[in-house]
């Protein structure tokens, strides 16, 4: 029963990655950018979390879920400002501006943060009041089960909105080549700057998750789990939504599962080494397809 425990903690743990690894993907598949700032938009998300219950839901009597929606609104206007004023200027300059770019909108959120409310972790009030779900001898947290079927289902709508929607298609168009997308009448800067909304809107859902499971809300929270989200990807398959969402729950139950029978304190060090070991065997990750490029 412990080892089903762990591996039902572990799902829970690999869909928040999964669903912060398919910002990630969803970015570098289309623009070709890696948004080092995901993670922040995160901490945002959780900031976002607990004033929207202390200072709206509570005073009205609501419940402390429907947080997710100003959670989602702000993750998306956010990751649309940083869309605007920090990558599309340098949208025509060398790759590594934009990457140096990403890690100063990082450092700059969490300073901004730090600064404006403090270092220390604000603890966040238990989103969801529910009695945990019993199977048998197993008693799974509301929490758990939600934050699984959340993902899965995200999953399932991003797929369908990819294949089989209008925008959908000109991101994929995108992705294959900007000039030749432009040729055909795709706006590559309205497509861009939807997919950011699309991944940052996914980091809010992941964020209100995130603490609903660790309640507490802090400036660096998004740094580490921005970066086990980013292997996540490149353990799937950066570029492939099911590859995010396989890497996110392979990377949850070898993290759940080493906290559990190995060391809490390898947690990461086995999690990182995995990612070397995966990138060694197969460079283009679990679902990845090795492309040859002519010269």
């Amino acid at each position: 029963m412990g080892f089903l425990l762990q591996i039902i903690n572990g799902l829970q743990i690999g869909s928040i990655y999964a669903l912060v690894a398919l910002g990630y993907t969803m970015v570098y598949g289309i623009a070709l950018l890696i948004n080092f700032a995901h993670g922040e938009i995160i901490m945002i998300g959780a900031y976002t979390t607990v004033f929207s219950i202390q200072y709206i839901l509570m005073k009205n009597g609501l419940p402390f879920y429907l947080a997710i929606v100003p959670v989602v609104i702000v993750c998306t206007i956010l990751g649309i400002l940083i869309e605007r004023l920090a990558y599309k200027p340098l949208r025509n300059s060398p790759k590594i501006s934009n990457l140096i770019t990403a890690i100063g909108v990082s450092l700059l959120l969490q300073n901004i943060v730090m600064k404006s409310l403090g270092a220390n972790a604000i603890a966040v009030p238990q989103i969801f009041n529910i009695n945990p779900i019993t199977i048998g001898n197993i008693n799974i947290s509301f929490t758990t089960v939600f934050t699984i079927i959340v993902t899965l289902a995200l999953t399932v709508f991003l797929q369908l909105f990819m294949k089989k929607t209008k925008y959908g298609r000109a991101m994929i168009a995108t992705s294959e080549d900007y000039s030749a997308a432009e040729l055909v009448g795709i706006n590559v800067d309205t497509t861009l700057m939807l997919t950011f909304a699309i991944g940052s809107s996914l980091a809010g859902v992941a964020s209100i998750l995130y603490v609903a499971a660790y309640p507490q809300a802090s400036p660096l929270m998004g740094s580490m789990l921005g970066i086990k989200a980013f292997t996540a990807a490149i353990i799937g398959g950066i570029g492939l939504i099911p590859g995010a969402v396989l890497g996110g729950l392979v990377l949850g139950i070898v993290e759940a599962l080493t906290r559990a029978y190995i060391s809490s304190r390898l947690a990461d060090a086995i999690v990182f080494g995995l990612l070397i070991v995966v990138l060694l065997v197969k460079p283009t990750g679990l679902l990845g397809k090795n492309r040859k490029e002519k010269v």
